[in-house]
Formats: C-alpha cells, sequence, structure tokens
C-alpha cells in the first residue's frame, strides 16, 4: 500500500470545535463521548488522557496550588487544541472536555484553538450533585472539588452556554448541547 495521493485533511473542514467544561463529576467526559457519537465523523478528546501520557514529571491539579500543575494544565489544554484542530481541518467535530473554571484557562484554549466557531458548553449540574456523580463512577476522585464550582460561577459567569443537567439524562443533555451550539448531527 503507498499513501502517495492520500491528503490527511479533508475539502470540507469540520463546523467548529466544541468545548464541554464543568467541574470534575459534571458529566463532560459522558456527554462528549455521546455527543460525538451523534455525528459520522468526530472526536472526543477527553484531556485528562492527554495529562495520562506523561511518564515522568506529572503533576495533576491539586487545591494546594502547585504551579508545575498549572504549568501542565495549560500544556495539556494547548495539546487539546492540536488535536482539534487537527481533527476539524480532517473534517471531524473535535469534542473536547476538560476541567475549565478560571476565565483565564477558557481564554487559553480561545487563543490556541484556530478551527472556528468555538463553541463553549458549561456544564453545571452543581456541586452536591457533580460529587454524588462522583462517587457513582469507577474514576473515582479522592479530592472533593465541588469547592471549584462556586469559582467556576464567579469567573465565568455570562461565558458560553451554561447547562443545568443535574437532573437531565445524558441524551436530554446532548440534545441540550446541539440545540445551544447550532449543530446537526448526522442521523
Amino acid at each position: 500500500m503507498t499513501f502517495e495521493n492520500v491528503t490527511v485533511d479533508s475539502a470540507e473542514p469540520a463546523s467548529g470545535i466544541v468545548l464541554l467544561a464543568g467541574i470534575p463529576g459534571s458529566g463532560k467526559s459522558t456527554v462528549a463521548a455521546a455527543l460525538a457519537a451523534r455525528f459520522a465523523r468526530a472526536a472526543h478528546i477527553e484531556v485528562d488522557h492527554l495529562q495520562e501520557l506523561i511518564v515522568q514529571g506529572g503533576h495533576w491539579p491539586n487545591p494546594d496550588g502547585d504551579p508545575e500543575a498549572d504549568r501542565q494544565i495549560l500544556l495539556r489544554a494547548r495539546n487539546g487544541c492540536l488535536l482539534a484542530d487537527s481533527f476539524a481541518a480532517a473534517g471531524f467535530l473535535p469534542v473536547l472536555d476538560d476541567v475549565v473554571v478560571r476565565r483565564s484557562h477558557l481564554d487559553f484554549y480561545r487563543a490556541h484553538a484556530k478551527a472556528a466557531p468555538f463553541h463553549t458548553v458549561i456544564l453545571a449540574p452543581g456541586p452536591d450533585k457533580a460529587w454524588e456523580r462522583n462517587n457513582a463512577r469507577h474514576k473515582k476522585l479522592t479530592t472533593n472539588w465541588a469547592f471549584l464550582d462556586e469559582a467556576m460561577r464567579a469567573e465565568l459567569s455570562g461565558e458560553g452556554v451554561w447547562i443545568d443537567n443535574a437532573d437531565q439524562t445524558v441524551e436530554e443533555t446532548v440534545a441540550a448541547v446541539l440545540a445551544a451550539t447550532g449543530l446537526t448531527p448526522d442521523e
């Protein structure tokens, strides 16, 4: 097999990027996977997985404020944007999911993602529901990040589209994301 006449990019790029943001347990990964599955060509980019690529020297975010962890948050966001732009150019709708609670973090995403439009959707089920979901899933966190909900609401108020998915099914949340972004899935 030869690849001389094969091109990576599509003649028809994807219609932008979706960033699903929220605190841990808000449903980002589950909703992102379900949203991506609605399209004939889509990629779910779970930004936590990019952090897991670091074999040595990785610093996960923690409530104590570790400058190296903060640097790595932006490193993985930049790499997420690079992947998203690559997938978009090849005709795949990229759906990023990440914990984004600071305006500077969201601005970083917007500055580094080149595919447009850049749809920001914030899942906000509330801190109690997020902690309940965290305790019911297989990748349980040992830190209760519920305090991030208050920071997210203060810093990102007025940014993107907010969806309170506390009492919604995954499919209802996907429908709300589609309605808010105007994206049309392939049925």
